[in-house]
């Protein structure tokens, strides 16, 4: 049977996130964003998979928290794994961290190409609260970004 459980993410890991992240987005984080993340204190979380003989990271995500905001900066899940509502289920243990840590915002910012994580946030309850313009690399161009929030 295979079990899913979260631990903290540290610069050991980062091979294994950057396998996800490179596979994952056509413009991903570098190794030495995911470092400074680490370095600086943020919330970096792993999503590791166990089966009876090896352990597997399978997703992730990177939060910040300060004067009672929080801001998920990225929720990321093995493409091989999307599908399985892994992604709700590290949306749902952000949100869950964000309020065991006082925080009573929660603001993120995605894509308006990626219908799948929009309506997944719209689903938990976020709203977009505004636009960050040319925010995105992508392809030749820029794409913008919808900020979204959500009360804890």
């Amino acid at each position: 049977m295979n079990k899913t459980h979260l631990r903290r993410m540290c610069v050991d890991d980062l091979d294994d996130v950057l396998n996800i992240e490179n596979r994952a987005y056509p413009f991903p984080w570098t190794r030495g964003i995911f470092a400074d993340c680490i370095r600086v204190g943020y919330a970096c979380w792993l999503l590791e998979q166990k089966t009876q003989y090896s352990t597997q990271v399978i997703g992730y995500m990177v939060l910040s928290i300060a004067v009672g905001e929080m801001h998920i900066l990225n929720i990321c899940v093995d493409p091989l794994f999307q599908g399985q509502k892994i992604g709700r289920g590290l949306l749902t243990d952000a949100i869950r961290y964000g309020l065991k840590n006082k925080a009573s915002m929660c603001f993120l910012e995605v894509r308006p190409s990626n219908k799948t994580a929009l309506k997944m946030y719209m689903s938990h309850g976020f709203n977009e609260v505004g636009l960050r313009k040319n925010y995105y690399k992508n392809e030749g161009k820029r794409e913008d970004a919808i900020v979204m929030a959500k009360t804890l």
